[in-house]
């Protein structure tokens, strides 16, 4: 797939993101390599793989879930975010 200016300023207008007239071209021409990459990956056969299949000896190592209960994270956190309410971030509603 190609990205063009269609895509792009779509892309932009959909992650609330201006990219300057100057990089477009830069930005187009690397979404596109990778686009491409990603691509590559429908040529792997993946038929015999399990869907649990991991390279790593015995699955993924998991770690305890320990609640932190440092409620001074959350607040540093939003208290840089440029509109907040209820210990929630306000952002604009991309969905068309």
């Amino acid at each position: 797939m190609q990205i063009d200016d269609k895509v792009l300023a779509n892309l932009e207008k959909l992650s609330h993101l201006r990219i300057d007239e100057s990089k477009k071209e830069e930005v187009k021409n690397q979404l596109t390599e990778i686009l491409a990459y990603v691509d590559n990956l429908n040529e792997l056969d993946t038929k015999t793989l399990s869907a649990t299949f991991s390279t790593l000896e015995g699955g993924t190592p998991m770690r305890e879930d320990i609640p932190q209960g440092d409620d001074t994270v959350a607040k540093d956190i939003l208290c840089h975010a440029p509109n907040t309410k209820d210990d929630f971030f306000i952002v604009p509603a991309i969905i068309e």
